[in-house]
């Protein structure tokens, strides 16, 4: 804990509240509204209308601005996002109530209780009648409140950051609110929301290196998920029409502005449809929440070269490319090349990709995508037919040998969804899986693992589905126009003071 002379000046007033009989942290606050929804109620009420019909109101809120003008002061209570001014007399206060105002400091919660009114230059002012204590600060805000600039410390001490910066609060909120919509977009279309194990004995749903921990009474190695999509679909094998979940997933990878070793998903299975299905869904989700979370059908994205805001378009529908389609747009790429394994090798070449020897013609066509294409997709577009290396869980397209009945959706230059078709056969998900154990034997630690279990759920009878995952974090980024996911997790995950001092940080 911080030890200076702020400190001592702030436990000397704490002390000379109790000796006053005053409770410095009592229990409860006796409040009748928030800020928030006071300011709100009487935006436009009158000075003389608070004369003819007297409003009273009993707030509560962090003490950010102090004016001490000897018999009277101002002070700005915030609360919530809220924020509200408050007028004391010493006249009009009791004694031991004035004698509380002259030890407040800013940071210190109060509530106040009074009579609502204009000042002479019209703002919605609490004229205070009581005042109750309600918590001691012993540290002051940061720089008098508005000097938390510095990146990392707002990260690591969020709590600061909340109180020094409203837009970051504000930040928060939409995420809240963004989250709530897609809740209800789901369970508006018969979704049911579930739980599924955050703890599983096998890592699946998703190609990517797990967290592992240890269970002491099994004795047993366990795995934090890398997705939920393994358990979902043994909930449609049981019965379930339509399943969600919201929450989080965990992979040991590494950080940048748009990774977050543990993040939270959306991630659904519909039975009975498919690809085309999810994709009209995912219009409309993305549609609705820029629309009635954000309030426009476009939303400003970052900046172009001249630094004003560029706009990404949310309208219906959304743009559709097959993966080679792009590469060959984008790479200004002879789209017939991308068809023969060997043209497809040379292309790798030329463009620089690391062992391009040794890795598939589907592994290569992934990475030219990202090399060529993934940040150029910058208005909401879907990228279909996918190789089959790519993706061990998805039907295959009859008329595509060698790639399967997926997309991912790229908004901003990010992926924000992926889909599929689901591979409801259990023969053909089996080889799949050996498959991806030979890589893993060849030293590819993000392979999947065998689940047998889930092998044998499917013998029972996994009808044709569709199946969804959703980036909550990115698609917030995106919606608020936030340039990194740390600012939009309340406490992303930070090296140690120690190991980061007097080292550049990598965190992105």
């Amino acid at each position: 804990m911080q030890d200076n002379q702020y400190r001592a000046i702030r436990l000397e007033k704490l002390e000379k509240l109790k000796a006053l009989g005053v409770d410095p942290y009592p229990a409860k606050a006796h409040v009748t509204t928030r800020i928030e929804e006071l300011v709100a109620a009487h935006a436009d009420t009158t000075g003389e209308a608070f004369e003819a019909q007297p409003v009273k109101a009993a707030v509560m809120g962090r003490l950010t601005a102090y004016r001490d003008s000897g018999k009277t002061c101002f002070l700005n209570l915030s609360e919530n996002g809220g924020k509200l001014q408050v007028y004391l007399r010493k006249d009009g206060l009791s004694e031991t109530d004035w004698a509380v105002v002259g030890l407040l400091d800013l940071g210190d919660f109060i509530a106040v209780s009074g009579t609502m009114m204009r000042t002479r230059t019209g703002e919605l002012t609490l004229k205070a009648e009581s005042v109750q204590f309600l918590t001691k600060a012993l540290l002051p805000l940061p720089e008098k409140w508005h000097g938390l600039q510095d990146k990392e410390q707002r990260y690591r001490q969020r709590y600061l950051d909340l109180i020094s910066n409203p837009d970051v609060l504000t930040t928060m909120r939409q995420r809240s609110r963004m989250l709530s919509a897609v809740r209800r977009f789901m369970e508006g279309r018969n979704f049911l929301e579930v739980e599924t194990p955050m703890m599983q004995p096998i890592p699946g749903g998703a190609t990517a290196r797990p967290f592992v921990t240890h269970h002491n009474a099994l004795d047993m190695p366990l795995y934090l998920r890398i997705a939920p999509e393994l358990y979902l679909k043994r909930l449609i094998v049981g019965g379930f029409e339509k399943v969600f979940e919201i929450n989080r997933n965990f992979r040991n990878e590494g950080l940048s502005v748009r990774h977050n070793p543990e993040f939270t998903m959306m991630e659904s299975y519909a039975a009975g449809e498919d690809l085309r299905d999810v994709m009209a869904m995912v219009e409309d989700l993305f549609h609705m929440v820029a629309t009635e979370v954000f309030g426009a059908e476009s939303l400003p994205w970052g900046v172009d070269e001249a630094g004003e805001p560029r706009l990404i378009s949310y309208a219906k529908p959304f743009r559709r490319l097959t993966m080679r389609d792009a590469i060959a747009e984008f790479g200004h790429i002879d789209r017939a090349k991308l068809e023969d394994p060997a043209e497809i090798r040379k292309v790798a070449q030329g463009a620089h990709l690391e062992d391009t020897s040794r890795k598939s013609p589907g592994a290569l066509i992934g990475e030219l995508f990202e090399h060529y294409a993934e940040k150029q997709l910058w208005h909401p577009t879907f990228i279909t037919e996918h190789p089959v290396e790519m993706s061990p869980l998805t039907k295959s397209l009859p008329d595509v040998p060698g790639y399967v009945d997926r997309f991912e959706l790229f908004v901003g230059g990010m992926e924000l969804a992926n889909a599929y078709s689901e591979l409801n056969d259990p023969i053909v998900q089996l080889e799949r899986f050996l498959d991806q154990a030979k890589e893993r034997e060849g030293g590819n630690d993000e392979a999947m693992h065998l689940d047998e279990d889930f092998i044998t759920s499917l013998e029972h009878g996994f009808p044709p589905s569709g199946g969804l995952g959703v980036g909550m974090d990115r698609m917030a980024m995106l919606m608020t126009n936030s340039p990194s996911i740390r600012d939009v997790v309340l406490f992303p995950l930070m090296r140690p003071l120690k190991v980061a001092e007097g080292t550049e940080d990598a965190e992105g």
